[in-house]
């Protein structure tokens, strides 16, 4: 393609669904009830302390209580289950967030295990990945669910179509290819999984009329790896030190139709919906209780 692809920001994506959570948000403190998302940080890592501190800014615009348990780096495996455990009972605490990583010590798998489903704003609990496995309510994962908006609020059509993801990890790949084909105007989607174990990969990405990159690899996804047209969606990535390393090279803009930008596209998209996933909590805390 002789012009550049259509950039597909995040950040408008992120502002609609925020919006959306803010004025659900004011009617639930009408009724008395200040919806509250708790997070958990084990030790002092920094990164993991300025995704909290962006969450915590976050609550506080849209109306939430954030109730914060900064965990020393040498707790027990027991005394974090404990705070999981005090955080499940709390009543005035509709969703809880255990940051990750946590230190190699510690079993993160277990915590999530301990953590009341209902509450798990990640949509990570086993439970949850069960119940969108068989299509039942119950919080999704974010990047995935975020991934699917995207694509509804630039009205990119998805029913019917090829999607190929390249990546078949626990947090994104899985649980996006079940999201996106399920049977939804946003989904319905013919859905491949594909990874880097398979010698001819290029082989599914040349033929998707949606490219979703999930694999962590830089620069995996190259513009020969492209189907010309195709919509190409960056959610991959991999850090060296602060610099974000993505799995689509730039240069594939040139070969797509739409395309997310290199910063900025999928990641927004991700907090909100911590925030749709809280909100929801909230509501149903609300409605169980009456």
């Amino acid at each position: 393609m002789s012009s550049e692809a259509r950039l597909l920001p995040g950040k408008p994506v992120a502002e609609a669904v925020l919006a959306d959570v803010s004025e659900r948000a004011a009617k639930l403190k009408a009724q008395g009830v200040t919806p509250s998302l708790a997070t958990v940080l084990v030790g002092d890592d920094d990164a993991s302390a300025g995704y909290i501190r962006i969450k915590q800014r976050q609550a506080a615009e849209l109306g939430f209580d954030s109730p914060h348990r900064h965990l020393s780096g040498d707790i027990t495996q027991q005394q974090l289950l404990d705070v999981v455990a005090e955080l499940n009972a709390d009543k005035n605490v509709h969703g809880v967030l255990i940051q990750y990583p946590i230190p190699a010590h510690l079993d993160y798998d277990a915590a999530l295990m301990t953590l009341d489903p209902d509450k798990d704003v990640d949509g990570m609990h086993p439970l949850n990945m069960g119940r969108l496995a068989v299509g039942l309510p119950g919080p999704l994962p974010c990047t995935p669910a975020g991934i699917e908006a995207l694509l509804a609020h630039y009205e990119i059509p998805v029913a019917g179509r090829e999607v190929v993801i390249l990546g078949r990890g626990a947090t994104l790949g899985r649980p996006l290819a079940m999201l996106l084909a399920q049977k939804r105007p946003t989904a319905n989607a013919a859905v491949t999984v594909v990874h880097t174990g398979v010698p001819d990969w290029e082989r599914y990405t040349k033929r998707a009329e949606i490219l979703i990159a999930a694999a962590g690899v830089p620069g995996i996804i190259q513009p020969e790896h492209v189907r010309p047209g195709a919509t190409v969606i960056g959610a991959g990535v991999r850090y060296e030190g602060k610099r974000l390393l993505p799995d689509v090279a730039e240069e594939c803009a040139a070969v797509a139709g739409a395309i997310t930008p290199r910063v900025g596209g999928v990641g927004p998209t991700t907090v909100a919906m911590l925030f749709r996933n809280a909100i929801t909590a909230a509501e149903r805390a609300v409605a169980t209780a009456e």
